[in-house]
């Protein structure tokens, strides 16, 4: 479910509105005046929610405490699914205009104050704040935090004790904790690029989610961390992210990881702790890297398990032994060829 520190729910709308915003019929059997209270994930839905399913996913469904679930047309439930089912060509596009329809301000945040500081943010002692600096309603900042020039610090927003913000950061649907660095240039909950696409165009995909920056993390300059879809995007405790990194909606950054300049994280990805990611690294959707995992500068992780306490490179990643004798063979494979070409 969303936030409502950062969030306006709109609802509750009846299951006949949503089905006909949507241009979809409602299920056989189904009563179309029932009350829709919101959207959620599959796994934290309850019995007043409405979820979806993009993927073959019939565990999850059927274990789901959801009320509905928009599933598409092709997908085939052997057995009894927890949710009823609401069958559409396109769960993608369906969700989309639903959650626009529960959500309508889900943008990157409205500004309509007149002062700087906005009379309902709460900064605790010795917080300080450079010229330009603008603070969004409901906001909180712990003791000792500093806030440099032009930093955007939106509705909601929660910073923690002796944290540093540099100029012209944006922060928006995002918890802090203690001691985090954000150095100039960095956004944090910026919407995540999610689109549901159709012979008409691109419709974006509300993204409805938050940041979680656990403590002493320290986020590089011109660094951008997406907010999730649905659930958070999680930076853990202790992380270093290097100056010009992506990280997209939904990934889970595990604690003590360094993550060096230009490297691509695609959303859903998880990295467990003590993962290290060189220079220029990219890490497909859906990605799962164990703890102590370690990839060379310019490896690009395809979606998919990679274990723990190895070493990667290439494009497609590997374990670095067999990348390097990969590299080896095709070395001597070059020299034959230009020998027997002068020969």
């Amino acid at each position: 479910m969303a936030d409502s520190r950062f969030y306006d729910n709109r609802g509750p709308f009846s299951l006949a509105d949503i089905c006909a915003r949507v241009s979809i019929a409602v299920p056989d059997g189904v009563d179309g005046t029932e009350p829709v209270a919101d959207l959620a994930g599959l796994e934290s839905a309850g019995p007043s929610h409405l979820t979806f399913s993009v993927a073959q996913e019939q565990a999850a469904v059927a274990a789901s405490r959801a009320g509905w679930c928009f599933v598409s047309r092709n997908t085939h439930f052997p057995g009894k699914a927890g949710p009823r089912l609401i069958m559409c060509d396109s769960v993608q596009h369906a969700f989309a205009v639903t959650a626009a329809l529960f959500y309508r301000e889900h943008g990157s945040g409205v500004w309509e104050q007149s002062q700087s500081i906005h009379p309902t943010a709460r900064l605790e002692e010795n917080v300080r704040l450079a010229p330009g600096v603008v603070i969004g309603p409901d906001v909180e900042i712990g003791a000792g935090t500093r806030i440099g020039p032009n930093a955007a610090i939106g509705r909601g927003v929660m910073i923690g004790r002796n944290c540093e913000i540099g100029s012209h950061a944006g922060i928006a649907f995002a918890y802090l904790g203690d001691e985090v660095q954000v150095l100039p240039g960095a956004q944090i909950g910026q919407p995540g690029f999610g689109f549901a696409g159709s012979s008409t165009g691109h419709l974006k995909i509300p993204q409805l989610g938050r940041v979680i920056v656990q403590d002493r993390v320290e986020i590089g300059a011109g660094t951008t961390i997406d907010r999730g879809a649905l659930a958070d995007t999680v930076i853990g405790e202790g992380t270093k992210i290097d100056n010009l990194v992506q990280i997209g909606h939904n990934s889970r950054i595990g604690r003590h990881c360094i993550v060096v300049a230009q490297t691509g994280i695609s959303g859903s990805c998880e990295l467990g702790d003590f993962v290290v990611l060189g220079g220029q690294a990219g890490i497909a959707d859906h990605a799962r890297i164990g703890a102590h995992a370690r990839f060379a500068a310019r490896a690009a992780a395809a979606p998919g398990e990679y274990p723990g306490g190895e070493d990667y490179g290439g494009a497609p990643a590997r374990p670095m032994k067999q990348w390097r004798r990969e590299l080896a063979a095709v070395a001597i494979l070059a020299k034959r060829r230009r020998r027997n070409a002068d020969g």
